[in-house]
This record gives structure tokens, sequence and C-alpha cells, in this order.
């Protein structure tokens, strides 16, 4: 499975809008593959800590978004470090690569930004070369987009392009009139009872923009069953929608 992390009080605080949600979720369809979770976290070392020590316990894929600098605002770094119980080190490619953007102005502080837990590989940063590094399937990249979508977007094809179409789905659905969520329950159970590999979906809508009031209804899953999925669904709507016709 492949999971999200985007970090930072900017997002939690409102001071800004997150991108990458919708970002991470485009670049995994275009290849065929799907998001199955995200998680929003303020700049908290405990907690970020400790959801990163759960990740990191499972085999999911993890694109973490943002808290990679070196200001004191900045702990994903240390985080990943304790949540591993591992030491943050200068990596020496890290080194290489800031030394390579700011040749004399290397600071302390500038290298601060490539102590990265032991083990970490590093992530090229095509902007600014200021790299994100990798613990396993976990990735750690900036939270400035233009610097993280083409550092993830690399990760996708260097790293799992033999999972790319492994995860293609298919989408269908059909809008319901007059009838309430409640009772197109029984149509919803049928149809994913009938077909293990499809999710039902319901989206009401209460016609705020104009619309009459109405549920969208739909099927979500293995490509070769929407067909056939949507054809039922259909039929159990009519069944529990209009039962003497």
């Amino acid at each position: 499975m492949f999971g999200a992390f985007i970090i930072g009080d900017e997002i939690i605080v409102g001071k800004r809008q997150d991108k990458h949600l919708l970002f991470v979720i485009e670049a995994l369809a275009k290849r065929g593959l799907r998001l199955s979770w995200a998680q929003y976290l303020g700049d908290e070392p405990e907690r970020l800590a400790a959801a990163l020590r759960i990740s990191f316990s499972t085999t999911d894929i993890v694109f973490s978004f943002g808290g990679i600098g070196a200001t004191p605002d900045d702990h994903t770094r240390q985080c990943a470090a304790a949540a591993l119980n591992l030491q943050l080190r200068l990596h020496p490619d890290a080194e290489k690569e800031i030394r390579g953007r700011f040749g004399g102005e290397t600071t302390p502080e500038r290298l601060a930004m490539g102590e990265f837990p032991a083990g970490a590989k590093i992530i090229p940063n095509p902007v600014n070369r200021i790299p994100g590094f990798s613990l396993g399937e976990h990735h750690f990249v900036p939270g400035f987009p233009q610097m993280a979508w083409p550092m993830v977007e690399w990760l996708l094809d260097t790293h799992y392009r033999e999972r790319f179409d492994s995860q293609k789905w298919g989408e269908a659905s059909i809008l319901v009139f007059e009838a309430g969520e409640s009772q197109l329950i029984p149509a919803m159970k049928a149809v994913e009872a009938a077909f293990p590999a499809i999710k039902v979906f319901s989206l009401p809508s209460m016609g705020a923009d104009g619309s009459r009031i109405h549920v969208e209804l739909g099927v979500r899953g293995e490509p070769a069953q929407i067909a056939a999925a949507m054809d039922a669904l259909r039929r159990e709507v009519g069944k529990a929608c209009f039962p003497y016709k």
C-alpha cells in the first residue's frame, strides 16, 4: 500500500493550504497505483515520532512531505531517527550536494540539512540540490511543492516501476433522485456481496448548487467487473426505489 504524511503547523493552523494530497493521488493514479491512506501532522515531535513508529512497522510505501529543514520548527529528520532508534549523521552524499550548492558559503547550519538517520539514502533535489532521504520504503521530501513533487516522481519512476498498473481501478456511478441513503443500503450491500473486488460508494447532495436533492451511487474497483457491477446496482436500486414496477 501507498501512504502519505503531510507535516507542518502551517497546514494545521491554516496558514497554508495543502496541495500535496491531490498531487500524490494523481501521481500514483497516472502509474496505475492508488493511495491507501494519508495523515496530517503538526510540528509536534512526540506525535510525529509515534506516527512514524507505527508506519515503519508496516510494509507500506510512504511519502512524507515537510519538516526536513534545519530550523527549530523542523523535526521530521530527528523524529524519523527516534522512531527507529537511530542516530543522525551527516550523509556524505548530502554533504557533497550541499557544498556543491553553497561553495564557500557552506555553514554548519546548512550542513545540518544533510544530517539523516544512519543508513539513509539521499533523494536528489533538482531545484536547489538540498536532498531528501529514504529509509527503507519511507521517503522524506521538503514541504515545497516545486521541490517535493519532482522528487516523488523520480522515486516512483526509479524504484517502483515494476509496480505500475498493479492497482488499476475503474469507477462508474448513477444519480438516484428522490431516495435517501438509508433506502439504498440493501442495494449497496447486495452488490458488494456479489462482487468482492468492488466497493460501492454513495455521495449524497443536498442540492445546494441548484440541483435536485440526490445521491450519487457508484462502484469502484476491479476494471473488468465495473460494467457487471453497475448493471447489478441498477437492478438493486430499482427494487429498492420502485418495488412495485
